[in-house]
């Protein structure tokens, strides 16, 4: 795979991220933004989890599903957009191997994570829409509990793999990751090794699983679509279509960036890195904010638990 002189050369123990090489001054500027979405979707989601622990009422299935949402989101926040601060605020861009390691693996498993969870959401909504009178015996807490275990049991099988892969590539010499996160593509292509193997499983796996979600998903909201355009009086259907048309928006917005990112960086070489970049960064921040106000904020029970948890009687 490779030949030894490669292993002349002193092992990397840290990299460096770069995030946008020949637009470095304005990184400032485009950090303002970026802690506003960063506050925004650690608040929202903070502010979803909370009401949907402390209020009896919402300890039903399709809230458990919202709170795994948020769980999910936060941990990705978390995960990547305080060292992409660092990094525009402090020039702090070194991140140690086990580090950049570490944030790839989250990413790999916890945005698959989230991709299974909407195709489990779409599911609720179709049972809820499509058959409402069996809608209490089919989505229980034990199935939530079940779709659940599928989630972290699927991607820890097949996902895992690939930061472990990357992990065991030998590194050498190259240590600048032109990213602001350590991306697998990113960080593999400074290995020393093929990276063949690394590159086709990724692409395998991500098209499988993603694939998969994208198809359920579809064929749940083409049922649902079937259904209400059944339902008899204008205004039910106007707002059966406004709640399936805010949720496909959100579904669109997680998937349409994430696969572009996927695909132009295995084959798009025309597109400018920076648009990468950006497009990579954006995907794990736009999302996190609008899940929790599509999901949560025009979902009318939880609207109202939210004023009343956050907002007693006497401040509003």
């Amino acid at each position: 795979m490779t030949s030894p002189s490669n292993y002349s050369t002193t092992p990397v123990s840290e990299f460096l991220l770069i995030c946008f090489p020949n637009y470095q001054t304005w990184q400032h500027w485009l950090s303002l933004p970026l802690s506003l979405l960063f506050l925004l979707a650690m608040g929202a989601n903070a502010m979803l989890l909370i009401t949907i622990w402390l209020e009896a009422s919402l300890h039903e299935p399709m809230y458990y599903l919202l709170s795994l949402l948020s769980l999910l989101d936060i941990v990705l926040c978390l995960t990547v957009i305080p060292k992409v601060l660092a990094i525009f605020w402090f020039d702090l861009r070194s991140i140690s191997f086990s580090a950049c390691f570490l944030q790839m693996f989250i990413m790999n498993s916890f945005l698959p994570m989230e991709s299974c969870t909407f195709m489990v959401m779409a599911y609720d909504r179709y049972v809820a829409i499509c058959h409402p009178l069996r809608y209490p015996s089919i989505i229980t807490n034990q199935f939530v509990a079940k779709a659940s275990a599928f989630t972290v049991a699927r991607n820890a099988l097949l996902l895992s793999p690939v930061p472990i892969l990357s992990s065991r590539l030998h590194y050498c010499g190259k240590n600048v990751i032109e990213n602001c996160i350590c991306a697998n593509l990113s960080v593999s292509r400074l290995s020393c090794d093929k990276t063949t193997v690394n590159r086709a499983y990724g692409l395998a796996v991500a098209l499988l699983v993603v694939g998969l979600d994208v198809v359920a998903i579809g064929i749940s909201y083409a049922f649902i679509l079937q259904t209400v355009l059944k339902v008899p009086g204008g205004e039910a259907r106007l707002k059966a279509f406004s709640t399936c048309g805010s949720h496909i928006c959100v579904i669109l917005i997680f998937y349409v960036p994430g696969m572009f990112s996927f695909l132009t960086h295995r084959f798009g070489h025309h597109v400018p890195h920076h648009v990468h970049v950006l497009l990579a960064t954006l995907y794990l921040l736009v999302p996190p904010v609008l899940n929790p106000i599509v999901y949560g904020v025009k979902t009318r029970q939880i609207r109202q638990r939210v004023l009343r948890v956050f907002f007693p009687k006497g401040w509003i």
